[in-house]
This record gives C-alpha cells, sequence and structure tokens, in this order.
C-alpha cells in the first residue's frame, strides 16, 4: 500500500481504465485524489494497484465478515439412546426428541446400547433403528448407515433441506 509498493511499474486501474506506468506516478495520482494506491495483484506482471480508500474497504471487509458469522448456523450432533427391546410407548418418547432435535436443523445420532447377552441379536437393534430412519423418513435422511461400535450400534439422520 502507498509507499511500501516495491515494483517499480504498475498496471493502474482506475475509473475503469488500466494504464501502466511508474509507481511514483501512480502514487501522485493517488495522492492527488487524497486516496491510497494499492496493490491488488502483487504477483502479476507488472503489478496491479488500484486507488481506493483503504480503510473504507477494509471497514466494509470486516462488515461482511460479521455479517457472515451472524448468519452462521452451528450444526450440533444431538444424541438419542435407545435399546434393542424398546416398548413402543418409549419409542415414540425417543421420536418426538429426534423430531424436535430435526426441526431444530441439529443432526440426531440414534444411539442403541446392547447389555448383557443381547448382544447376539444385533438384527433386532438393526431392525429398532431403521423403524426409527423409516418414521423419520419425511423430515430427515439417514447421513450414516446402522453401524456397530463395540456394544453399541449407532445411525445418524441429518434434517432434509426446507427448500
Amino acid at each position: 500500500m502507498n509507499d511500501n509498493i516495491r515494483a517499480p511499474r504498475v498496471l493502474l486501474i482506475h475509473d475503469g481504465k488500466q494504464t501502466e506506468m511508474s509507481t511514483r506516478d501512480a502514487q501522485e495520482i493517488a495522492n492527488d485524489l487524497d486516496q491510497d494506491l494499492v496493490l491488488v495483484q502483487a504477483n502479476a506482471e507488472p503489478p496491479v494497484a488500484k486507488i481506493m480508500d483503504w480503510g473504507k474497504a477494509k471497514f466494509e471487509a470486516q462488515k461482511k465478515q460479521k455479517e457472515q458469522r451472524k448468519n452462521q448456523k452451528i450444526v450440533q450432533v444431538k444424541e438419542v439412546r435407545m435399546s434393542p427391546v424398546i416398548d413402543s410407548g418409549d419409542f415414540e418418547t425417543r421420536k418426538k426428541a429426534a423430531i424436535k432435535f430435526l426441526s431444530q436443523g441439529n443432526k440426531v445420532k440414534l444411539n442403541l446400547r446392547f447389555r448383557g447377552r443381547m448382544i447376539t441379536h444385533q438384527d433386532i437393534g438393526r431392525q429398532v433403528l431403521d423403524r426409527m430412519a423409516a418414521e423419520l423418513d419425511d423430515i430427515a435422511k439417514v447421513e450414516q448407515r446402522a453401524k456397530m461400535d463395540g456394544r453399541q450400534m449407532f445411525l445418524v439422520l441429518a434434517p432434509k433441506d426446507a427448500k
């Protein structure tokens, strides 16, 4: 920026025109307009410079970045724990919890814990997870299929796009 530009010649972009000139002349034009000479593309041959109000450009960039952070949605993974021998009432309660999490825009990890000799009947656990995924099919899509991890089986659901 300004006097820190070391290149002897620059391609000056000003008022929609591109002109190749010495850096000193470009700096004088910028000073006459009471603005800054900013190097836009230093690796080009010759380097590209632009006349602008650097403080205003920097402020606009910060403002845009702040707006993007504000609009950013952080997706969390909420966990719903179940058992392979879950009763229909408990199943409905877990389903309501999953619906609430999905409607808030969060992902849901359905976690099925096997206890004791239940581990020998993994097919029953898979049926429970598949049933839950099928019942939530209208608002969620399966992001990760049912998978064993030690004595637990889990399945990850993500909300379908609202669009």
